[in-house]
C-alpha cells in the first residue's frame, strides 16, 4: 500500500472551497484524504442473461453507516431452526443449472448443493468469477432444501455469488447478495454463540461486503462492515496472529479514509505494536504502519508526532537502499515541516529527494510540486511557476500504475495555479485530474473533492450554470465517502445553494442552504464565522423570496451571534444591524430599501 502525505496541503485544496472562511486550522487538521485501492476489480458491462437474485427477493444491502444492524426477525417458533431463506427463491431467474464437475460422484458422496458450492469455491480460487457465480447461484436452492435458508452453507454461497458478481462488474447484484449473506451470518453468530466456523465465515462476508461498497464509493458505509469483520476475527484468532494485525491496520486505514482520525489512532497503534512484535522495529512492514500513523497524527493536528513517525520510517528505508520509499517519506516529511513552519528544513528534504530520484520519476515531480508550495508562500511566484512547469513536464509523460499519485500531483498543481489567480489553468488541470481518476478504483472521494473545487471556482467566476453539475456530483460522492454530516459536504451544499440563489431558484437555494446550516453549525458551533455566514445567507435567500418573517429570524440570529463574540466583532455587528433595518423597510414595501447586502442600488448616470 502506497502512503503519502505529499498531498496534505493539496487536500486542503480538496476542501479549499472553504478558502476564506476562516477554517484553515481545521482544514490542516482534517483534510488528509487517503487513497484506498480496491481489492475487488470490477468490469464495465452487465450481461443481460446473467442469472441473479432479483432485488425484490433480498432483504440485505444495508446502508446504515457505522451503526449496529438491528437483529434479524426470529424464525418461526415451531421450527427448531429456520428452514427458509430471508427471501424466496421461487422467482429466481435463470436457465438450466450448470452441472457440478462430476455429477455422478457428487450424487454418491454429498448433496448437490454442497457439490455446487465446492465447485464454485474452486472456480473462485482459479479466478473464473463468472463460472463461480453461476455455480454459487445454482447451489442456493438445493442448499436451502437440505440445510435451511438461515444456514452457513447458504451464507457461503451468497458470499461467493456476491464476490464473483462484484468482480465481473455487477456491483448492484454483488452488494445485494453479500448483504443477504451478512444478515444470515449475523443471525448465526448470535444463535450459535460464536462457533468458530460461523465467525470465520462472518468475518469474510463482512470484509467482502466492505470491499464491494468501497468499489462503488460507499466508503462511509463500508467502515462499519470492516469494523464488524475485525470484531469477529478478534473472537477467533490469536492476539498475535498476522491476519489479526493486518485487520487492525486495514480498519485504521478505513477510518482515516473517512477522516475519522480519533477512531483510526487507537487501531493503528494496536496494529503497530503487533507488527513490531512479528517483524521487528526495523522492518519494512513496521515502516508502512508508521506511515499510516503519520497520516493519522497529521489529521489530528499532531504534526510533531507525525514528523517523529516519518523519521523512524526513514531510518528503516535508508540502510536498505529503498530509494523510492525513502523519497516518498521525505516528501511526506517536507509537507509536515511546512505545516510546522520549517520551510528551510523542508527545502533541504526536497533537495535530497531531487538528488537521489531518477530524472523522470514521479518522486522527483512531486518534490518539485512541494517546492513550489514553499516558493509560492514566500511570494517567489516566478520560481514557483518554474517548479510547476518541470513537474508537469514529468507527469504529462507518465503512465503510472497508481493513478491516485498522478491525480494528486495534478490536483496540487491546479491549487497552486489558482492561488496565483490563474483560474483557467487551474480548471484545465482539475479536468485532467478527473480524467485520470475516471478509470481508477475507489477514488470517488477525490473526485468529489475536486468536483466541489471546480464548482466553487466556476461559481465565483460567474459561470453559475456550469458550476451546478459539478457541485451536484460532489454532493453525491462526498456523502457516500464521508457520511451525511461531514463539513466538506456542508460547504458543498452551501455553494450549491448560492448557485441556485444566483439563478433565482429560491426554493432550491433555501433547501441546500438549510442542509448546509445544519452541518456547519454542528461542526463549528453557532458563533463560528462560517455558521454566522450561513445564517446571513439564509436571511438573504428568504428576503429575496419575500418571506420577510423568516428572513428577520435569521438576521436576528446573526446579530445575536456577533453580540456574543465581543468587541472584536463590533464592525460586523453594526453591519448586521444595518441589514436588519433595511430588511424591516423592505418588508414595509419601501422601494429605497437595500437587502440583501449584495444588492446595492446602482447609482444613476449623469450626462455631462
Amino acid at each position: 500500500m502506497d502512503w503519502s502525505i505529499a498531498g496534505l496541503q493539496q487536500s486542503v485544496g480538496y476542501f479549499s472551497f472553504l478558502k476564506g472562511t476562516g477554517c484553515g486550522e481545521i482544514l490542516l487538521a482534517l483534510a488528509k484524504t487517503l487513497v484506498l485501492l480496491s481489492c475487488c476489480p470490477t468490469g464495465k458491462t452487465k450481461t443481460p442473461a446473467m442469472r441473479r437474485l432479483p432485488k425484490s427477493l433480498l432483504l440485505a444491502c444495508l446502508s446504515r453507516p457505522l451503526r449496529a444492524r438491528p437483529p434479524l426477525p426470529p424464525p418461526p417458533p415451531h421450527h427448531a431452526r429456520p428452514r427458509c431463506l430471508p427471501f424466496s427463491t421461487q422467482t429466481l431467474t435463470r436457465g438450466p443449472p450448470p452441472p457440478p464437475p462430476d455429477a455422478a460422484a457428487a450424487a454418491e458422496s454429498k448433496p448437490a448443493g454442497l457439490a455446487f458450492l465446492e465447485a464454485a469455491e474452486l472456480h473462485e480460487s482459479e479466478g473464473d468469477h463468472r463460472k463461480a457465480l453461476d455455480l454459487a447461484l445454482g447451489a442456493i436452492a438445493p442448499l436451502q432444501e437440505s440445510h435451511g435458508g438461515w444456514s452457513l452453507p447458504v451464507a457461503r454461497a451468497l458470499r461467493l455469488a456476491g464476490a464473483a458478481a462484484s468482480r465481473i462488474g455487477l456491483a448492484s447484484d454483488g452488494l445485494e447478495s453479500l448483504g443477504a449473506a451478512a444478515e444470515i451470518v449475523d443471525y448465526l453468530v448470535s444463535a450459535r454463540r460464536g462457533e468458530p466456523e460461523v465467525v470465520a465465515v462472518g468475518a469474510a462476508v463482512h470484509e467482502q461486503l466492505a470491499r464491494a461498497k468501497m468499489a462503488v464509493g460507499r466508503r462511509w458505509d463500508a467502515v462499519g462492515d470492516l469494523h464488524r469483520a475485525l470484531e469477529l476475527r478478534r473472537g477467533c484468532l490469536d492476539e498475535g496472529s498476522a491476519e489479526l494485525g493486518d485487520a487492525y491496520r486495514d480498519v485504521a486505514e478505513a477510518y482515516a479514509g473517512v477522516l475519522d482520525f480519533d477512531k483510526a489512532l487507537s487501531l493503528c497503534l494496536k496494529a503497530l505494536g503487533m507488527a513490531e512484535a512479528r517483524f521487528g522495529e526495523d522492518s519494512t512492514e513496521v515502516a508502512k504502519v508508521r506511515r499510516l500513523l503519520a497520516v493519522i497524527y497529521t489529521g489530528l493536528g499532531r504534526h510533531v508526532d507525525a514528523q517523529e513517525q516519518i523519521e523512524l520510517a526513514k531510518m528503516v528505508y535508508e540502510p536498505l537502499g529503498l530509494n523510492v520509499e525513502l523519497s516518498q517519506v521525505e516528501i511526506d516529511g517536507a509537507n509536515i515541516r511546512i505545516l510546522l513552519g520549517r520551510s528551510e528544513e523542508a527545502l533541504n528534504d526536497l533537495k535530497r529527494v531531487m538528488k537521489r530520484a531518477d530524472k523522470d520519476s514521479e518522486e522527483r515531480a512531486l518534490a518539485y510540486v512541494t517546492m513550489a508550495k514553499i516558493l509560492s508562500s514566500q511570494e517567489r511566484i516566478g520560481d514557483a511557476k518554474r517548479c510547476l512547469e518541470i513537474a508537469r513536464g514529468i507527469i504529462d509523460t507518465k503512465d503510472s500504475v497508481n493513478p491516485g499519485r498522478i491525480a494528486e500531483a495534478y490536483a496540487e498543481i491546479s491549487m497552486l495555479h489558482e492561488s496565483m489567480g490563474e483560474f483557467e489553468t487551474s480548471l484545465s488541470l482539475m479536468k485532467k485530474t478527473l480524467a485520470v481518476l475516471e478509470g481508477a478504483k475507489d477514488m470517488q472521494h477525490v473526485e468529489g473533492s475536486i468536483s466541489t473545487r471546480m464548482g466553487w471556482i466556476l461559481l465565483h467566476t460567474g459561470r453559475v450554470a456550469e458550476a451546478i453539475p459539478y457541485l451536484e456530483t460532489a454532493v453525491d460522492k462526498l456523502k457516500n465517502c464521508f457520511g451525511p454530516q461531514h463539513f466538506g459536504l456542508g460547504f458543498t451544499y452551501k455553494h450549491l445553494g448560492e448557485a441556485y440563489l444566483q439563478m433565482d431558484k429560491h426554493e432550491s437555494a433555501v433547501k441546500f442552504l438549510t442542509l448546509a446550516k445544519g452541518i456547519i453549525h454542528a461542526t463549528f458551533g453557532p458563533t463560528h464565522e462560517d455558521s454566522i455566514d450561513m445564517n446571513q445567507s439564509l436571511a438573504n435567500a428568504y428576503g429575496l423570496m419575500g418571506s420577510y418573517k423568516l428572513a428577520m429570524d435569521f438576521q436576528e440570529q446573526v446579530i445575536d451571534a456577533y453580540k456574543s463574540c465581543g468587541t472584536g466583532s463590533s464592525d460586523d455587528l453594526r453591519e448586521a444591524c444595518r441589514l436588519r433595518e433595511q430588511l424591516r423597510m423592505k418588508a414595509k414595501g419601501l422601494r429605497h430599501a437595500v437587502f440583501p447586502a449584495n444588492s446595492l442600488p446602482v447609482l444613476p448616470k449623469h450626462n455631462d
